[in-house]
């Protein structure tokens, strides 16, 4: 079977570095955990990997100290136009999908990873951290992402087994699903776009969350706050904002940046409910600014019906260990 691989040599490097006190994750790590990600694979038993091509060529540095005894035969990148934007990484991930890959390993932050699955739902992924705000990723060894990945997408642990369905939130403009987001969307009072990042919640006038939890960065920690919403629960939280409210929650929005958000209201959402958005507005999905509404525009924002479908690392190793997987004699 078929993995994917996806490494965003542009994530960890965002805006956020100027106005927050997030580190920059160097692509060189990247390459490291590359490499370890192969080995794991290796182990695992799969032979055959396909890559989103990139700009640093991350894959190709890993490739060089990595002996042909410690990676899988075959390692290939995927052929189409570059544009060196977040469209490579959505179009990686459809390419995948259409190839017959098992998963897709991604590396990158919440905003790499919901390119993916804007690229394939279908997929499962497995998201492993090294962007800014890290709340869908996670931080785990890359050598035992791989093996865990491997045992997957070769069958030695069915997909179910390792797996979780993690709720996702989807945009709905005049009738249409337009985009989705993997943790939370933000309403803003802005006409346009600007810089992608967010990190003044006094601009914002509604949060709705598919996940949230005390310890989580973010904009979903304001949410976090308030309650705990695990990410494949079947709920999320959806929160009007103001800041002349006299209810108020302190959360850290980004690395070493703490804001104040009023709260008018809280209500819980659930799979397939719709919550209308006021016009005109700046969605920001998964902490970045994406969608332009205008006047004329009826928006909703739901609890998608479907999930994707994620890696659990601990999960799918336990599974491994009970089956003896790696237990020889």
């Amino acid at each position: 079977m078929k993995v994917g691989l996806i490494a965003n040599p542009a994530s960890g490097k965002d805006i956020r570095r100027i106005v927050a006190h997030g580190s920059v994750f160097d692509n060189q790590e990247k390459v490291r955990m590359v490499r370890r990600i192969l080995a794991g694979l290796k182990e695992a038993g799969i032979e055959e990997v396909l890559y989103m091509p990139d700009s640093y060529a991350i894959v190709e540095r890993a490739l060089t100290d990595l002996p042909e005894a410690r990676r899988p035969a075959s390692i290939a990148p995927l052929v189409y136009w570059q544009h060196n934007n977040q469209e490579d990484t959505v179009n990686a991930a459809r390419m995948l999908e259409e190839a017959g890959a098992g998963l897709m390993i991604v590396l990158g932050g919440d905003g790499t990873a919901r390119a993916a699955c804007k690229g394939s739902r279908k997929l499962p992924i497995l998201a492993l951290s090294t962007g800014t705000n890290n709340v869908f990723p996670v931080m785990t060894e890359a050598t035992m992402a791989g093996l865990a990945a491997g045992v997957l997408a070769s069958g030695a642990i069915p997909m179910e087994a390792g797996c979780l369905e993690a709720d996702i939130l989807e945009i709905v403009v005049n009738g249409e699903c337009v985009d989705m987001a993997l943790v939370d969307v933000a309403v803003a009072r802005e006409a346009f776009v600007a810089s992608r990042a967010v990190w003044d919640a006094g601009r914002l006038t509604a949060l709705f969350l598919a996940r949230c939890k005390a310890d989580s960065i973010g904009l979903s920690a304001i949410g976090g706050q308030l309650c705990h919403c695990p990410p494949s629960s079947g709920t999320g939280l959806a929160l009007q904002l103001d800041s002349s409210s006299e209810r108020k929650v302190r959360a850290a929005i980004a690395p070493g940046l703490f804001v104040e958000a009023g709260i008018v209201s809280q209500q819980t959402m659930t799979r397939g409910t719709s919550f209308p958005v006021q016009q005109p507005a700046v969605l920001a999905l998964d902490g970045e600014r994406e969608v332009v509404l205008r006047k004329k525009d009826e928006a909703h924002v739901r609890l998608a019906q479907r999930g994707v479908q994620v890696v659990d690392v601990a999960r799918t190793l336990e599974e491994a260990r009970r089956k003896r997987v790696f237990v020889r004699g």
